[in-house]
């Protein structure tokens, strides 16, 4: 969850100042990686879920503090739009029935804030992009009323030098604009899946979600329109990257990479990566805490700050332990409670067995393959081709069908997972990629059936979202 700051105008002072602290906390992290400090208990898995507020005409509504209000959980916050609000799971330990107790909190999240929506004339949708959003309510006037969100605009501006964000994405039509604000990033909706890690396997982990990101896009796309565009299958990928973008017009560009990517490289250790936020990563939001050095507040705010498809995190537990967790941000949120947890199973099991598999997946896939893979299945979702780690091209549906899925319950298997949970949601994965019906897969065809009208498509969406069937079973 975001969190909020005090102040929206920094003077240099300030930067030079946080800049100190971010590489005092950046050295106090790598003695802590040396000593072994980090928590090596059980393998422990949440979420992140964000989604939009609709009226009944399937628009965006921007009533997200009215809603937040009503509601009164500290586990639902704003987001960068006024009509998207994210949903925060409890942290839950990967073992027995723990798939089946997150659904079952997920679900009654969602049917709680549901009912709340209800109440304020409003609908709940959890879709990667919301077909019905237009550009030009990606303004300033429907940014959440958060100082943080207006001191990342006014920053990302400053590191522009005030030149308007472009999007340019080409798919089945073409899509080219210039936006003057970071309110772009607000139609790119989310499910970002937690896993805590082994200390000592981190890196292992990390890298091979690096490798899983593309078949994971691949098998849970559910973002194929952008102002009435057919673009990609998860176009939420090439959007945010675009709407993030500094690089281009820094001072410093020959330093600087992009703010959201798919990384730069394998990593030995995940402080590679905190050391690259140090030392190519400006910061943006210079806030300076009160907290001891020990809270690593500096390097947490700067990290939350940078949008890599796999974010590394250090975290603590109630007793101050610090612990490492991985981030999986390529999923796009829906196409409902059912499939996104399936998602998370699909993730954890592969992740498990895939980081323990010898010889390393890194070692057998070059990265600069693993990136072709992500953009290619973020383009064309299950009709991509993936080189996998024999070296092979294969067709990513038949690599899910035959060699992924059974890796996938390999890995929940040694998680102790129960075997009925294990059947059901890789069930519900290896039935929607037979039927090649994912939520992008969906939309496309109910397009080519009925027609480019995105109010009716949200509103068939919606009320398929609302039976709780998973998406392969979803009628056009």
């Amino acid at each position: 969850m975001g969190q909020e700051i005090k102040h929206v105008r920094f003077s240099r002072q300030d930067f030079a100042a946080f800049q100190e602290r971010l590489r005092a906390e950046t050295e106090l992290l790598a003695a802590w990686f040396a000593e072994g400090r980090f928590d090596a208990g059980p393998a422990v898995g949440g979420f992140e879920l964000e989604a939009w507020l609709v009226d009944h005409h399937c628009r965006p509504l921007p009533i997200n503090e009215r809603f937040i209000q009503a509601l009164g959980s500290p586990m639902v916050v704003p987001e960068l739009a006024r009509f998207n609000v994210e949903m925060n799971s409890l942290p839950h330990t990967l073992r027995g029935d723990v798939l089946r107790r997150t659904e079952a909190e997920l679900d009654a999240t969602w049917r709680r804030c549901e009912a709340v929506a209800g109440e304020l004339d409003a609908r709940l949708v959890m879709i990667g992009i919301l077909p019905t959003v237009r550009e030009e309510e990606l303004n300033l006037a429907n940014m959440s009323r958060m100082k943080r969100f207006r001191a990342l605009n006014a920053q990302v501006l400053r590191l522009r030098h005030g030149h308007p964000l472009e999007v340019d994405i080409h798919g089945a039509d073409d899509l080219h604009t210039l936006h003057g604000d970071v309110m772009l990033e607000a139609a790119a909706t989310s499910f970002q899946i937690h896993l805590q890690v082994p200390p000592a396997e981190a890196a292992r982990f990390y890298n091979a979600a690096l490798v899983l990101s593309a078949p994971m896009v691949a098998a849970t796309a559910n973002s194929p329109h952008l102002f009435g565009k057919r673009l990609w299958d998860e176009t939420r990928i090439p959007l945010f990257e675009q709407a993030t973008a500094l690089d281009e017009v820094e001072t410093d560009a020959a330093h600087s990479l992009n703010r959201t990517s798919f990384g730069t490289g394998y990593v030995q250790s995940l402080l590679d990566c905190f050391r690259e936020n140090l030392e190519h990563h400006p910061v943006l939001l210079p806030i300076l805490a009160e907290q001891a050095p020990e809270a690593l507040a500096h390097l947490r705010l700067h990290n939350g700050t940078i949008w890599r498809w796999n974010r590394p995190i250090v975290g603590f537990d109630a007793a101050g332990r610090p612990h490492l967790r991985i981030e999986h941000r390529v999923v796009p949120a829906g196409p409902g409670v059912t499939d996104a947890v399936a998602n998370m199973a699909l993730f954890f099991g592969l992740v498990h067995a895939l980081a323990r598999q010898a010889p390393a997946p890194e070692e057998r896939l070059p990265f600069e393959q693993a990136r072709a893979n992500f953009y290619a299945a973020a383009e064309q979702g299950l009709a991509a081709e993936l080189v996998w780690l024999d070296g092979r091209r294969r067709p990513v549906r038949r690599l899910l069908l035959d060699e992924l899925l059974p890796l996938a319950r390999t890995g929940l298997e040694s998680l102790a997972l129960e075997a009925a949970d294990i059947d059901r949601y890789l069930g519900i994965i290896a039935a929607r990629v037979e039927r090649g019906r994912t939520g992008a897969a969906w939309q496309r065809a109910w397009v080519a059936q009925h027609g480019a009208d995105m109010q009716a498509l949200t509103a068939a969406y919606v009320a398929r979202q609302r039976s709780a069937a998973p998406v392969h079973e979803w009628e056009l």
